[in-house]
Order: structure tokens, then sequence, then C-alpha cells
């Protein structure tokens, strides 16, 4: 798998370029075999960043070169006006939950056109309420040409699928997703039917997104843009690895898709489905590696009192000045065999004796060190 590294925006590469990476891609297809393969492109950044510019153009191009099929699914025309009206306290859910409500009924429409994509099977009947985002969400895919009536048999009103399978799918994204949050929603669902994901970013001035917004027929509140530009989240590829295939486009005019670098994310984003159930296995070790960290060095405080408190009552015992220092190594020695007893996550053994399970090592200590301190006591 190539190396976690961002991808950045400069000019179009010279042609014989461009054409290796197309043929590439080419050649991929040509011998991919059995289930159709899918990836979901995310196409994210502020409003009038140029994403919808972007996502046109991959789904009049991928088609051709390098001979993908293509859907497209903009969020703006999936999701109703209403969810982003303001309405009368009480009368209606709140602006976010509605709109909130909207984004999650159509991957929910996305998973049902995918599962159905994926076994052959006829798309199932969403549950009524979600009735209204179903019907926008075929109109957009029979637009596409990516469904057919099912057999007579199936019942009324249900279609397969018409995507080709002989060749990748690839379905772009295209909405602000300004949280990280909002992103991984969609690598969860390619992560649970195994299908490529990547993520193409558009950093376009603020300023720009600005004056472009307002040559739009249907202009955004400038407030509106201007929160977005303080809450947005670009890929962080250190902090996230489900974020590797990310592409950051610094955009001041209309991008090209012919940019091969486009056409590198997508084919790398291809041939690396993510896998079910994919954990980032180095964060996890380093989570577990800071957990025992605490964990040991909470222990290690703990110990010192309990060893400290031990020497006090040793010496109000009236144990002899020089039996204190064999007593405080002993004490020491001990602390330090528990300690890496807890790094190692061994079984606590001593003299070949197991120790309770549910006895804390803690308590397990405390046990030992009065043991040891009684020799010197009771001497």
């Amino acid at each position: 798998m190539r190396t976690a590294a961002a991808y950045r925006w400069r000019p179009p590469g010279a042609a014989a370029g461009l054409l290796a990476a197309m043929a590439a891609a080419a050649a991929e297809e040509r011998g991919g075999a059995g289930r159709t393969r899918v990836g979901l492109c995310v196409l994210c950044g502020l409003p009038a960043a140029g994403k919808s510019t972007l996502a046109r153009a991959l789904r009049r191009r991928l088609p051709h070169r390098p001979g993908w099929a293509c859907a497209l699914l903009t969020y703006d025309e999936l999701i109703p006006p209403e969810a982003f009206d303001p309405r009368e306290p009480g009368a209606e859910p709140s602006l976010p939950a509605r709109w909130k409500q909207s984004r999650r009924e159509l991957l929910q429409c996305l998973e049902r056109f995918l599962r159905a994509l994926l076994t052959g099977d006829p798309l199932p009947a969403p549950a009524a309420a979600t009735q209204p985002a179903w019907e926008r969400f075929l109109a957009c895919c029979h637009g596409q040409g990516l469904l057919s009536s099912a057999d007579s048999q199936a019942g009324a009103g249900r279609y397969r699928t018409h995507a080709a399978t002989s060749r990748p799918l690839y379905v772009i994204l295209d909405d602000n997703f300004y949280y990280q949050s909002m992103r991984y929603e969609v690598y969860q669902l390619a992560r649970k039917y195994s299908l490529s994901f990547c993520q193409i970013f558009l950093e376009c001035p603020l300023e720009c997104c600005l004056q472009r917004n307002h040559q739009r027929s249907h202009p955004l509140p400038d407030q509106t843009i201007l929160l977005m530009a303080r809450k947005i989240e670009m890929p962080d590829l250190k902090k996230n690895a489900w974020e590797q295939n990310s592409l950051i486009l610094k955009s001041f005019d209309c991008t090209s898709e012919d940019n091969e670098q486009i056409i590198s994310l997508l084919t790398t984003a291809l041939e690396n489905p993510v896998k079910q159930n994919e954990e980032n296995t180095e964060q996890k070790e380093a989570d577990r590696a800071t957990c025992a960290a605490s964990a040991v060095h909470q222990a290690d405080q703990t110990c010192r009192r309990i060893i400290s408190q031990t020497m006090k009552d040793a010496k109000d015992k009236n144990v002899l000045p020089s039996e204190m220092k064999s007593l405080a190594e002993e004490l020491n020695k001990l602390k330090a065999e528990f300690l890496e007893d807890l790094r190692q996550g061994n079984n606590l053994k001593k003299q070949n004796q197991y120790f309770d399970p549910a006895t804390s090592i803690i308590s397990s200590f405390q046990h030992e060190a009065t043991n040891i301190v009684n020799k010197y006591i009771l001497k």
C-alpha cells in the first residue's frame, strides 16, 4: 500500500504522465474479477470552493477515462430545502435535528443501494418514515442510469441496480463535510462492505469563496460561510489513519479532473479497499502503551507511599537503624518486581504460589510489604 501522505495541488503534469496513470487504471480494471469494485469518494470544503464543478467533471469524464462507472450524489439536491429553513419553536424539529436526520437518511439510502449492487438483489423497500428521502434518491439514480425495473415477480415499484458490474463504480459524494466525523460516517460505510474510500478536500481562500458565493443565483448568507470556515477540519493523516487516501487541492480556479493526482488517488484507493473491521493497530498499540504507562505510574506512586509508611512504622517499632537500610532495599526490590509484572501484564507469582486473581496489585504489594517488615519487627 502506498505510504500515507497528503497530496497537494500542482499544475497538471505532462501528457505522458497522465496517460500512464490512465493506462495503469485501465489495466487494473481489466484484471478485476468477481464482485463489483466500488469506491466512495468524498468531496469536501467550504461552499463555493469548486466541489460541484469538480464533481460534475468527474461524472462526465471517469466513464471514458479511465473507463469507470460513476455516480454523483449532490447533498444540496438530495436534502430538501426545508431541512435548512427555520421554523417556529415547537412546530417542527430544530434546524440541526432536521438537517442531521436528512443526512442520516441519505446515507441509509446509499447503503441500501450498495447492498443491492453487491448482492444482485432488488433494492429493499425503506421504512415509511424515510420514503420521501428514498424517492429523491431513486430519482437521482434513475437520472444517472443506475437503476432498472425489477422482475414482475419482485413486486411493483421495486428496482435493480443497473451499474456496469464489469468495471469499477465510483460514487462521488458532493457536500461540505466540514467535520471529520461527517466523513468518518462514509468511511464506516466503506469498511462495513469492504469498499474503497478516499476524499478530496478543496482548500479555497475564504475571500474567494465569498466572492463566488455572491455570484450564485441563490447565495448563502456570508455568516454561514464564515462560521463554517472557523469550524472546518481538514484531513489529518498524522492523527487519522483512515484519512490516508486524501487529496488536498488548492482551489483558486476550477480544478481539472484530468489532473494526474486525482487519478492516482482514485486508483490507489480502488486497489486498496478498506478491510472489514479494519483497526488502526498502530494507534491501538500506542493507546494501550499510554494506558499501561499511566497505570504503572499510578502504581509506582502508590507503592512509594506504602513503602514510606512502612518504613515509618518500622522505625516506630524500634527496628534497628542498621537494619532499616536492608528493609528499604527489600521493599524497593519488591516494588520493582510488581511494577515489571504490571508492565508485562503477567500474573503475579511469588514463591510458586499465585495470588487470588481478584486481588489488586496494590493490595498484593501491601500484603507482601507487611510480611517483609514483620520479619524485622519480630526479630
